[in-house]
Order: structure tokens, then C-alpha cells, then sequence
């Protein structure tokens, strides 16, 4: 199961997680839940746009669960959810609304060998459907309190302000019910090792899927989607480092240009020939690109966007931040440009751009592509989630 998210790295994770469970011959259920009000099992209609944005996991059955109307105007709701929200709570809103969350009939009937858990807040839907019989492995995601306290910076909430430690509570306490606790990269693990020592931890590279490698082209390439971190890398970008790129193909795809477009308006207008807005598949950007650019000054966790970069066999030019959460072999790379500082970025960015266009099949012999494939494609991610899961299985 996962959040009903589209056009960001989970959306990328999870898609990894059904090819490879479907790969090593699982019959699957995805379970998309929402964390809006309204959006219940039955109400066809209101999925329809996250239908038409995620055709990829139309293969096969799937489902989806979100909490009615009638649960949201529930006093208790009021009293232990929003009213804690409406100060800040990011936690416990989206752990309460998984909490009042409709399944269908269908999916309530079921019986499940494992429950494959995308994120604390859905941990009340993976103990309903587990049915104290199947084991329960939750993919972590990051330290999402840090996350929620980033999005609180620019948020007009009610004082007193929730902090930080009150949303980390929720978090853990959610995830202290899990069996089996997956990390999506080394700096992550280590940290919920020390908060949660009583569980069972597994560093697990997610699956994320291969990016084309060719035929080619001339753009120089930003792939983003609106988040905090990444609007203000991408401000930064445009602020500090874009008026030294005067005259290169530079286009920016993803919907990080809705969150540019609110924050730094006078930016966004001043660029605006550059942003491709939301497409349907990031794959196509890179397939035609000649060079990437991780400008990321923001975040924490593995970057997914930074993984689709490599499996391109594209150049790159990243920050030193772009590359988190992986060993530092990956910073020694061929092809990768580290430079932190706005004058250093747009010069390395000059360089790069200055040489001849890679040629798919360099692009796929690549030391960025060997490096994906060693410990991001799907054939190490099933390898390495079988060894986890078979102790978590139904034994006979």
C-alpha cells in the first residue's frame, strides 16, 4: 500500500516494488489511500485523475481507501486530529485519516501472506488488512517528521506551533508495530537504528526504474516535482546560478514549477520559457536530453530523481547534497560534476555542456549506468527483498 501520490520519488519506489513482487511471482494487490476526506473506495468518480496519472498500475487489480465525509466531522476527529493539525500536526492528520479510512468489501475479505507498507502515517491500514496473521514490512521513506518540519516553515498555523519531537513521537510509535523495518539508504537506517533499537532493520536500495539511454538530443535537463526542497533548489538555481547559462536549451520538467511559480513569481516569469510542467513520463526527458542537473541545496533521504539521473548514462552536475544517502563512490564517478557554490555549478554546467553528446550505447556502458544497475535496478532489488521477506512469509 501506498499514499495516493503520483509524479514524485515514491510514486518511482512503489512502481519498483509491484514490478519486482510481481517479477519473483506474487499475486498483488496495490492499495492506494488517500489522505484528503472524501475520497472513499466507492466514489469512483474522485479517483479518476489519480487514475489517469498513474496507468502503470493498471496492469492488474488495484484498490483504493480514504476516509468519507462522515468520519471527518466525527467531535473525536475534531478534538485529537485537526485541532492538533491546524497548529502543525503532519503526523497526526495523516495517521488519522488512515485511521477512518474506507476499505471496499473486496479488499476487506482478502487474505494477505504480507503487507507491504509505504510510510508510518498507513500503518493503521496495514493492521487492518495483516488481520493479526501476515507479517508487516514497512518501507520508511525518510525521516518524515524532518520533513514535516521543513513544510511548517512557510505554513500560517495556529500558535503554539507542534514541534518537531511530537511529530517524531507519532512517527515512531506507528512504526514500532511493523516486523521488519526497510531503509532507503544508509544515512536513514542508521538513524531509526538509534530511535527505534527494539525492531528489526534492513537497509534495502529501492528498485527505481531504468531510464532510457537514448537516442539523444540537446536539452540540458532539471527533473523536479513540487516539494519544498525541491522548489528551493530549483529558486536557488534560477536566482544564483541560471544568469550565468544565458543562450543554453535548459528545460525544467516536473511539477516544481507550480511551487517556483508561488514562491518566487518573479523568477518563474523571468524563466518561464524553461519550465515544461507535469509530464507523464520523466523517461522521455532523459531519453533526449544531453546533460542533467542536480542543483539540490535541500533534502534529506535518497534522492529518486538523482537515481533516474544515473540510469540515463547522462552527465551529470550535482551538488554534493544531490548525491545523500549514497556510498561515496558515487561522488568519484565518470561523468559526475560535484560543485556547491553558484559560480562553480554554472561553470562546471558550461563545461559539460561544451562537450559532444554521449551516444546511447556510451550512455548504456556508462560507469553512472553500472553503478545503477549494481544497486538500484530491479534485478538487485528482487535479489535483495527475497532474502528479507522469506523469513516473513507463511511457512508451507
Amino acid at each position: 500500500m501506498h499514499p495516493a501520490w503520483h509524479s514524485c520519488g515514491t510514486y518511482r519506489v512503489v512502481l519498483g516494488q509491484l514490478a519486482a513482487y510481481r517479477a519473483l511471482g506474487a499475486e498483488v494487490s496495490p492499495i492506494a489511500v488517500s489522505s484528503d476526506p472524501g475520497f472513499s473506495p466507492q466514489r469512483d468518480w474522485i479517483w479518476r485523475g489519480f487514475k489517469r496519472a498513474t496507468p502503470e498500475i493498471d496492469a492488474g487489480e488495484r484498490h483504493f481507501a480514504g476516509a468519507p465525509f462522515r468520519a471527518v466531522l466525527d467531535p473525536h476527529f475534531l478534538k485529537t486530529v485537526l485541532w492538533p493539525y491546524i497548529h502543525g500536526d503532519q503526523a497526526v492528520i495523516r495517521t488519522g485519516m488512515a485511521e477512518r479510512a474506507a476499505l471496499s468489501p473486496e479488499l476487506r475479505a482478502k487474505n494477505f501472506d504480507l503487507v507491504h507498507c509505504n510510510h508510518f502515517f498507513l500503518m493503521p491500514v496495514a493492521e487492518r488488512l495483516a488481520h493479526k496473521r501476515a507479517k508487516i514490512l514497512l518501507d520508511s521513506h525518510d525521516l518524515q517528521a524532518r520533513q514535516f518540519a521543513l513544510m511548517n516553515e512557510r505554513m500560517p498555523w495556529l500558535k503554539p506551533h507542534v514541534r518537531f519531537e511530537a511529530m517524531l513521537a507519532e512517527e515512531l510509535a506507528q512504526m514500532r508495530k511493523a516486523d521488519l523495518l526497510v531503509h532507503l539508504n544508509a544515512e536513514e537506517a542508521e538513524e531509526f537504528r538509534a530511535l527505534l533499537p527494539k525492531n528489526e532493520h534492513a537497509l534495502l536500495y529501492p528498485a527505481v526504474p531504468a531510464a532510457p539511454t537514448g537516442p539523444g538530443g540537446e536539452d540540458i535537463v532539471i527533473v523536479s516535482s513540487n516539494n519544498s526542497a525541491n522548489v528551493e533548489s530549483a529558486i536557488w538555481f534560477l536566482r544564483e546560478v541560471a544568469p550565468s547559462l544565458t543562450g543554453l536549451p535548459i528545460k525544467i520538467a516536473g511539477s516544481v514549477d507550480a511551487g517556483v511559480k508561488a514562491r518566487a513569481g518573479e523568477l518563474y516569469a523571468r524563466y518561464k520559457e524553461w519550465f515544461l510542467g507535469r509530464v507523464d513520463d520523466p523517461g522521455e526527458i532523459y531519453a533526449c536530453a544531453k546533460l542533467v542537473l542536480l542543483p539540490t541545496i535541500d533534502g534529506h533521504g535518497l534522492s529518486i530523481k538523482t537515481v533516474e539521473a544515473m540510469a540515463s548514462g547522462l552527465p551529470l552536475v550535482a551538488t554534493t547534497l544531490a548525491l545523500r544517502g549514497m556510498s561515496e563512490a558515487a561522488l568519484r564517478l565518470e561523468g559526475v560534476r560535484i560543485a556547491d557554490r553558484p559560480q562553480d555549478f554554472a561553470e562546471a554546467v558550461k563545461r559539460a555542456a561544451a562537450q559532444p553528446a554521449r551516444r546511447p550505447q556510451q550512455r548504456l556502458s556508462s560507469a553512472m549506468r553500472a553503478f545503477y544497475d549494481a544497486h538500484f535496478s530491479s534485478l538487485a532489488y528482487e535479489k535483495n527483498l527475497l532474502a528479507l521477506i522469506a523469513p516473513l512469509l507463511p511457512k508451507g
